[in-house]
Order: structure tokens, then sequence, then C-alpha cells
């Protein structure tokens, strides 16, 4: 016969119950936190970046490489085809306007200046000639002119006389008719006497106007061979550096070539490099940054050089303080380009996980997990990045790279 259980007894196994469906549930939650532990990605707060979002200013920029030029520069070239007959200094030595730098052979250019000079010196004793030639023509023509009129006057006289006997009947029609015409032929003689003149002043005055224009000619010559035959010794041409010289001796050069290069000291400007892609966005006279060694230097856009090679276009930057110390010659240069000013906007730094402007995807962090979020990213400098939507200020976001985190929309941050 079945006895009743005491109260103890159902107390204890009540108990007992509860304890081991606490127990359960304790293995259960620890085995789904453990479970969860194990499948969630997670990743060291060590191996990535966060940065917060907060308020600031944003310049929107276009990189660029660059390269410290003189703003200065000047070449000289070999005036015409010789060879370097004398060195007389270095690369790299500084110099001073009008220091020789260099001889070149000026034989051929003397030969040429000496043929020059003689044809200068026929030119001057054919002018003298022309010039006594005419002296001679106007004084025969004159004296024929003189004795011309004379006999004009005679014939005239005789003529006068015939007249006044014809009226008398002592001198016949014939001879009338004869005087009359010496004083017509010895008119005409007169005048022809007086033509040859003037044409043989004309002739001449032409004859000489071209001597004297040839003339014209070969001094200009003779002053284009003396300014080559001074160019032969090649001088700088400014006080500066010199950066290039051909330093052979004996070496042939071409009419035309390179052959010393000076720049000017301590006075610089920046050549940038970058893709035409951009070739629309700048215009002379934007802002640009240039960075070397951490050093931040301020310039402006001066040219935009027109030519575009290789899918790259070039410009010309002017610097604020063109002077500074720490530039050289040749030194390569990080260039931005700003081509937008904002102010107090929200800002993040800038890192690998962004990818331009607009919209795309990031990570967000909330305490221990980053969720991923859609962000609206704007200007850039590089440095820090416009967030114009998807982020308030304060929150933090990773901002490097998360490729690896791509088809995740959360990530553990462990400590």
């Amino acid at each position: 016969m079945d006895q009743a259980l005491s109260l103890d007894i159902i107390r204890r196994r009540t108990r007992l119950r509860a304890a081991t469906t606490l127990l359960l549930l304790a293995g259960l939650c620890a085995g789904a936190w453990g479970l969860n532990r194990v499948l969630r990605p997670s990743v060291s707060a060590d191996d990535v970046v966060i940065a917060q979002v907060r308020r600031g200013n944003v310049d929107n920029t276009i990189d660029a490489s660059g390269i410290v030029i003189p703003v200065r520069e000047e070449v000289v070239a070999s005036p015409g085809a010789s060879r370097v007959a004398k060195v007389l200094a270095k690369p790299g030595q500084q110099v001073r306007a009008g220091d020789l730098l260099l001889e070149l052979d000026d034989r051929d250019i003397r030969l040429a200046l000496e043929a020059l000079k003689e044809q200068l010196a026929q030119q001057d004793n054919r002018i003298a000639t022309l010039s006594q030639e005419l002296r001679q023509k106007r004084t025969q023509i004159a004296s024929a002119i003189e004795l011309l009129e004379i006999d004009l006057q005679a014939a005239r006289a005789t003529l006068e006389r015939s007249q006044k006997l014809r009226s008398s009947g002592l001198v016949s029609g014939e001879n009338l008719l004869t005087a009359e015409l010496n004083v017509k032929r010895t008119q005409i003689q007169l005048r022809q006497q007086r033509a040859l003149l003037e044409d043989t002043r004309r002739g001449t005055a032409s004859s000489v106007a071209a001597a004297d224009l040839q003339k014209a000619i070969l001094q200009k010559q003779i002053a284009q061979q003396e300014q080559l035959l001074d160019r032969t010794r090649v001088r700088a041409p400014f006080a500066g550096m010199l950066t290039w010289l051909v330093e052979e001796e004996g070496a042939s050069v071409a009419a035309g070539q390179l052959v010393a290069r000076v720049s000017e000291l301590n006075n610089y400007r920046v050549e940038a490099t970058l893709s035409d892609f951009h070739a629309r966005q700048l215009a002379p006279g934007q802002a640009v940054r240039v960075e070397q060694n951490g050093e931040v230097l301020a310039g402006t856009v001066h040219t935009i050089l027109p030519e575009i090679q290789n899918g790259t276009i070039k410009l010309l930057v002017d610097l604020a303080q063109p002077r500074n110390a720490h530039l050289r010659n040749k030194m390569r240069v990080d260039v931005n380009v700003i081509t937008e000013r904002r102010a107090h906007v929200l800002v993040v730094d800038n890192g690998a996980a962004f990818n331009g402007r607009g919209p795309q995807p990031a990570f967000v962090v909330d305490g221990g997990v980053a969720r991923k979020r859609t962000i609206t990213l704007g200007a850039s400098d590089g440095k820090v990045v416009e967030v114009v939507a998807g982020a308030r200020a304060g929150e933090r976001v990773l901002v490097s790279d998360t490729r690896a985190f791509k088809d995740l929309d959360t990530i553990r941050i462990s400590n």
C-alpha cells in the first residue's frame, strides 16, 4: 500500500528541479555566448584605426607631385657650330654676372668677319669712285652748258643782225633762215645738256644709294659676326649657380646647342604634375599647399601649361616664401591644389576605408561593436574628409582598410 510523501520531501524535490532548470538555462546561455564569440567576426582594437566625427574645416584638394625649380633660370647656347676650346668653370659653383665660363673656337667667325670687313672697304671705295665720277661728269656737262649758253647768245646776236639787214635787203632769206636754225639748234643742245646733267645726277645718286644700302647690310652682318665672336666667350648672364656646363675641352657643339645653364640662388617655385582628368578644376590663383618633410608651404597657381603629355598636365606654383632655407633645386615635394574651402562642417580623419565622394558603406563603432552604415562623404584635403550625411558629431568610424569585412554587417571590436 502506497504511503503519502512528506511535505519536506516534496519541497526538496521541487528545489532540486528548479536548480536543475536554472543550471540548464545557465549552460544554454553560456553555450550561446560562447557560440556567438566563436561565430561573430572580431578584430583587435590595435589592428584598426578608429576616428571620431567632429566639427572642423576641410579643403577639397587635388593631389599632385611636384619638383622645386628656380624662379629664374637661363641657358646659354652656342652661337654656331664649333668646339669647346677652354673650360674655365665647374658645375655647382656660384658665379657672378659676366663671369667667364668657357671659350669656344672662334676661328671661323673671325675669318667671316675679316671677309665682311674687306667687302665693306670695297663698298666704301665704290661709293668714293661713284662720287668722284659724278663730280667729273657734272663739271664736264656744266662746262659744255656754259659754252652752249655763249653760243646761244652769239647765235641770237647773229639772228638779230640778219633780221635788221634783211629789212634793208642786205641779207638773203637763206642767210636769215640759217641764223634762225642756229639759234634753235643751240637751244636744243643746251636743253639736252641740262637734261643730261640731271640724268647723270639721278643715275649716280641711285648707284650711290645702292652702294650705301649694300654697305649698311655689310655693317649689320659685321655687327652680327662681332656679337657671335663675343658669344664664343660664354659668360654668366646673372649672378647665381652654374647648374650645368659642357666640361669636355675639344667637344663639338652644334649651333644653338646648350653649353651652360645658370640658376638663381635661393629663389624657388614648384612645377607640379597631375592627371589631365582634373584640368577643368584648375585655375590660376588657386591656393596650394606644398609639403616637404612635414613642413607645409603656402603658394598659389601661377600658370597652367597648355600642353598635355601622356595624360598629365603641368602647372607652375609661386610660393609665399620662395627663399625658404629648406628648399633645394630639383627637390621633390607633395602638392595639394585647393579647389574648394568648407568651414565648420562634420569631418573625420581620412583613411583607406573611404573611396572618394558620395554615399558609401562604413562601420560606425558603438561600444564594442562596429555596425555597417551608409554615409555620404564630400570634400577632402587628404587628411580629413567631410561627412555630409550618415553620421553625427561624436560618433566613431573605422577609417582603416575594411575590405576584409565588406560582406559583414557587424564586427566585434576586442580590446
